[in-house]
């Protein structure tokens, strides 16, 4: 009768601590990534009165089994169910991070790493990315500073918000695309303006630039001349040198040395009705234009026009500057509003036949005594037919028939890029390739669409240039790589997070806190960890690992617990009315 009572002790002993099991799953119901428990019971030993014996064929006796009796119950194992995946939560915060699979999360306590399926993290005041709850260092690989990809060796505290990664440097616009219809119809590209676009563009330092490009039709309707304008900075001002003069961007996009007509005829003529030239001065009724005088302080000796800004001549004790003077020439000459056009006009030398002389030359030499001199600097006033405008850029070719780009340049039909020689500007500019490859020349009811766009034409735009980027956002990705994201539009590669795969992940010892340290039964860790893609696996942001508790299991688990522990009881009273009735035998 002893003996049932100590298995009734026992059989106490064991519901309890399944009770205190049952108790901590529950208590954790609602804990990050938890994973519940269980208990399995082992029978205690058992004493054996009479060992089993074995059939005599002599005596013809059977054999019997052995007698037994059962001293109790005893805990057996208490298993971790490491691999059932808990719900998901969502969150809302990028750096809550949930893995799906089998893999777990290391961290670091500054001596030594643990791992865990606690994806809430935040970023700490040193940068570092940590648990919320300990302020462990999350661990990952970091980047090769020489080819920018992932170096997967031993883990490191992943620093994601250092000074390095707080903005992204700028770079010069290296490519450029010219891409839309013109249309032959289009106003503007027939116009003394021409067809204006604008491409923006970066230097080196991530100051951003606008560079005027014009198209001009020719007498052709299909060739047209591509020309650099002007360049402005970001407050719309002109770029000038360092002298503070403008600066003669027409030859960073120039064809050749050699002026080129575009052989398309214009008509000069003084218009007698409001100006007079008397073979000196161009006057009109009561005031003088400009004189021969003049015109030799308005071009260098080449011919080639001085700072429109200089002082040209005073007039009733107002100063005339350059590009003033020039302003009245050409609108004596019907050219009102469009002075440069009528400094690109030119006519073919008569000394040399194929050869051009721009008008800005040709004024020169009327100054000067050179030839050819403009024929209207004389006292007939006649008018003359010019031989048309120059090149100051290059020449694009569409196809006739086909209306699509037909190259640059008549030497070279089959280029379809050309360089802004920008670097001629020094400083921090780098020149631009522009491929006009999908430029085309069609009829769309007088309207052209060609424009130009910094980038080349891939669909990532290689090459378009950038500002200084400052940080804002941070992105992680399913393989726990770290993404920076900048207002400038560039992403930055900072680093990945790493994981730990065991052989035996339920013989990770708990340590409390959602951590779990390695075993001689888990497997060793080798410090380096794997990819968590590795085994099919996948991170996910703003979302936690909820506990795998299942509450009707637990509940179920509780009563029969219950009951066990009442029957055990039972054992114990009944056991000890037994030894109370042989205790009485004695009355």
């Amino acid at each position: 009768m002893m003996r049932s009572l100590y298995s009734g002790v026992s059989g106490l002993k064991t519901h309890q601590v399944k009770m205190d099991v049952i108790g901590n799953n529950i208590a954790n119901v609602n804990t990050t990534a938890y994973k519940s428990s269980s208990i399995t019971f082992n029978a205690l030993m058992s004493q054996t009165t009479k060992r089993a014996s074995g059939p005599n064929a002599l005596t013809g006796v059977g054999g019997t089994n052995a007698r037994q009796i059962g001293l109790g119950v005893k805990s057996g194992a208490i298993n971790t169910n490491i691999s059932g995946q808990g719900s998901s939560q969502s969150t809302g915060n990028p750096f809550d991070i949930m893995i799906t699979g089998d893999a777990f999360f290391v961290v670091n306590n500054g001596v030594s790493n643990y791992f865990t399926r606690d994806g809430s993290f935040y970023v700490d005041g040193g940068g570092n990315l940590a648990m919320t709850s300990t302020g462990y260092n999350v661990m990952g690989w970091q980047v090769d500073e020489e080819t920018g990809n992932i170096k997967k060796d031993t883990v490191t505290a992943l620093r994601i918000m250092n000074d390095a990664n707080m903005t992204y440097p700028p770079e010069a616009t290296s490519q450029a695309h010219i891409s839309g219809v013109i249309d032959s119809n289009d106003t503007d590209v027939t116009g003394v303006n021409g067809k204006s676009m604008n491409l923006n563009f970066f230097d080196a330092l991530g100051y951003s630039y606008t560079a005027k490009l014009v198209m001009k039709q020719s007498d052709n309707p299909h060739v047209f001349s591509l020309e650099l304008d002007r360049i402005l900075d970001s407050t719309g001002k002109e770029i000038r040198d360092n002298t503070g003069a403008t600066i003669d961007v027409k030859s960073l996009v120039k064809l050749s040395d050699v002026p080129r007509s575009m052989a398309k005829k214009t008509t000069v003529g003084l218009d007698t009705t409001a100006y007079a030239w008397d073979g000196n001065q161009l006057k009109t009724a009561t005031t003088p234009a400009t004189t021969l005088a003049d015109l030799t302080t308005m071009f260098d000796a080449n011919g080639e026009l001085v700072d429109l800004n200089t002082t040209c001549f005073t007039e009733n004790g107002v100063n005339v500057t350059v590009g003033e003077a020039i302003d009245n020439i050409a609108k004596a000459h019907g050219f009102e509003g469009s002075t440069d056009e009528f400094l690109k006009l030119a006519m073919e030398d008569p000394a040399n036949a194929g050869q051009y002389v721009k008008m800005s030359q040709l004024l020169h030499n009327a100054a000067t005594g050179g030839t050819p001199a403009f024929p209207l600097m004389d006292t007939t006033n006649n008018s003359v037919e010019m031989d048309g405008r120059v090149f100051d850029g290059i020449i694009v070719n569409y196809n006739a028939d086909t209306g699509k780009f037909n190259g640059i340049n008549v030497e070279n039909p089959a280029a379809n890029t050309f360089m802004l020689n920008f670097s001629a500007l020094g400083g921090n500019f780098s020149d631009i390739k522009v491929d006009m490859a999908q430029s085309s020349n069609y009829d769309k009811k007088g309207t052209s669409t060609i424009g130009a766009d910094k980038g080349d034409l891939s669909p990532n735009k290689l090459g378009s240039g950038r500002r200084l980027g400052e940080m804002i956002g941070l992105t992680v990705q399913d393989n726990g790589m770290i993404y920076a994201t900048y207002d400038s539009g560039m992403t930055k590669l900072l680093g990945q997070i790493a994981t730990a795969l065991f052989a035996n992940a339920s013989g990770l010892e708990k340590n409390g806190d959602n951590l779990y340290s390695a075993t001689l039964n888990s497997g060793e860790f080798d410090g380096i960890g794997v990819d968590i893609t590795a085994d099919g696996g996948y991170m996910t942001t703003g979302q936690l690992e909820m506990s795998n508790v299942d509450l009707s299991s637990e509940f179920t688990e509780m009563i029969t617990t219950q009951r066990g522990f009442q029957a055990n009881s039972r054992i114990i009273t009944v056991s000890d009315t037994l030894l109370e009735e042989l205790t009485n035998l004695k009355r």
